[in-house]
């Protein structure tokens, strides 16, 4: 990947990730997102996602890996087509909000 691709990918990780790596980590320890999304074998793909995502944002810019920009691409696409989802009403508890949340984007906040 070519550095200008890894800065847009870093760029639009850090529009689409808008929490901190702790209040993360302390989301994902709630019982709501370990409740949220789909599980294949016991812990759900965005709960998962999400625990990568906390070792993302701690990690040095240099030493992200490719592996690390896809994943990083992998939730940008994420928090783009979930958002284009929104349902009606209030979502502050809802599973599309904490489904968004496991993968580090708080709709609500701004």
């Amino acid at each position: 990947m070519r550095e200008d691709e890894r800065q847009q990918t870093r760029e639009e990780f850090g529009e689409a990730v808008n929490m901190t790596a702790s209040s993360l980590e302390e989301w994902l320890a709630s019982d709501e997102s370990k409740q949220a999304g789909d599980k294949q074998s016991g812990e759900s793909t965005g709960h998962a996602s999400g625990r990568r995502i906390v070792t993302l944002l701690r990690k040095r810019r240099d030493d992200l890996t490719e592996a690390d920009f896809e994943h990083m691409r992998k939730v940008v696409g994420y928090v783009h087509r979930h958002l284009a989802q929104r349902p009606g009403g209030d979502v502050e508890d809802t599973r599309w909000r904490y489904s968004l949340m496991n993968r580090g984007h708080d709709p609500l906040r701004r």
